[in-house]
């Protein structure tokens, strides 16, 4: 398998959670809340050229595998219409819709204040653009992964009134320690969730819908695990970083995921958890509702790392 990984998210949720607590040095040309200007008019043709290479690769493989809510977001925001976007321009269509904006940052930002962004209908979007020898694998924050993968799902009310509620609950966090716990609700719906339809699973996350390979193999490759959608199971799931994942969690509509969140009072649940998780990616509980057992063999032959 042609492993196109990219990993934006993976790079910036790893370092979220081995650097949680800790206070990162706010760069002097960022504004108190780390945003920074995207300097649209600063990138070149070659940069356009990345961003519209990328987009389509993956509109070669992502109709049909991808939630009609994602394909709709492309549409919506003209994310079509070749280059970069410019944020204000998309973000005035986008808060016409849901009330939500793209705003930049300088890469990672501290806890409180990417909990802060989510939660007052903020999206925060790297701005640079990966190098033409970067298209299949980049470690950093890029504003193709973070707008193409992230922002179309947004104009879903539903799904950006959860994304609102996880930065409310991630403020809430803050009092705990189960931050990690919290960042495998991201992780396992934000980033690598599946959702059922009538015409079969579908991918929303942007960790998916960012990889042509990936697309392929959470959908269609026997090795994952596919498992009904339920909250304290996935927060005490570990997961991968580094790969492919092991288990897909697949929801029934992003009403179900939106009310879990809204409806669910965290803190006995962080006060159990300890902040560590009970279950390994690739385990399967007798209380899962298991919509496909994985053979576990992508994993198994070393995946992407495989001699």
């Amino acid at each position: 398998m042609n492993s196109f990984v990219i990993v934006q998210d993976i790079f910036r949720l790893t370092c979220y959670i081995s650097c949680m607590g800790n206070q990162f040095d706010k760069p002097a040309h960022a504004a108190d809340d780390w945003t920074i200007d995207q300097r649209w008019s600063d990138y070149t043709a070659d940069e356009h050229k990345v961003w519209d290479t990328l987009y389509e690769r993956l509109m070669q493989v992502l109709p049909g595998r991808a939630a009609p809510e994602f394909l709709n977001g492309l549409t919506a925001l003209k994310l079509d219409r070749g280059g970069i976007p410019n944020f204000e321009e998309m973000s005035d269509e986008l808060e016409a819709l849901t009330g939500w904006r793209v705003v930049a940052v300088p890469g990672l930002v501290p806890d409180d204040v990417f909990f802060d962004h989510l939660a007052n209908c903020r999206f925060p979007a790297g701005n640079f653009i990966r190098k033409p020898d970067q298209l299949d694998y980049i470690q950093e924050p890029d504003v193709f992964h973070d707008v193409f993968g992230h922002v179309p799902m947004l104009t879903d009310p539903v799904f950006a009134n959860y994304m609102k509620a996880y930065g409310e609950g991630g403020l809430r966090s803050l009092r705990h320690a189960s931050l990690k716990n919290l960042a495998a609700l991201y992780w396992y719906t934000v980033e690598f969730g599946l959702i059922k339809t009538d015409q079969g699973l579908r991918i929303y996350g942007a960790g998916i819908v960012s990889s042509p390979a990936e697309s392929v193999f959470s959908l269609e490759d026997e090795s994952p695990n596919r498992i009904g959608f339920e909250l304290e199971r996935l927060m005490r799931t570990d997961y991968r970083i580094d790969d492919f994942q092991q288990t897909y969690f697949v929801i029934d509509s992003y009403d179900q995921l939106f009310r879990s969140t809204v409806d669910t009072d965290f803190a006995p649940l962080y006060a159990d958890m300890h902040g560590k998780f009970d279950h390994k990616p690739e385990d399967i509980l007798p209380s899962d509702t298991l919509l496909h057992r994985g053979t576990q063999a992508y994993a198994d032959r070393g995946g992407r790392f495989a001699a």
